[in-house]
């Protein structure tokens, strides 16, 4: 898996379970404990050092590969979480 900012191999950092929902007022922790978890797996650029947060369910049973898309400016197929075509620099937020 490469780094979205510098193209760099990002490292398997830990596989963890965050807890999702929030404290209520009227009943404290148990609408937090119902909520149940989220397991992820945490990789993290050696070079700037962000984290990227994946469900861990879904990249064991694809093989760690992301669902692609294709540049409407060069044509070019790649990961779908790119902010920026690789090949010819396309910025998909940019209006």
């Amino acid at each position: 898996m490469k780094c979205l900012r510098c193209e760099s191999e990002m490292k398997f950092k830990i596989k963890e379970k965050i807890q999702l929902g929030e404290m209520g007022l009227l009943f404290g922790d148990l609408p937090h404990l119902l909520a149940g978890s989220l397991n992820v797996n945490i990789y993290v650029c050696p070079k700037y050092k962000k984290m990227e947060f994946f469900d861990a369910g879904s990249f064991e049973d694809e093989g760690n590969e992301l669902p692609q898309k294709t540049c409407p400016s060069c044509g070019v197929r790649h990961d779908f979480d790119f902010p920026k075509c690789p090949s010819c620099g396309f910025d998909y937020y940019k209006k």
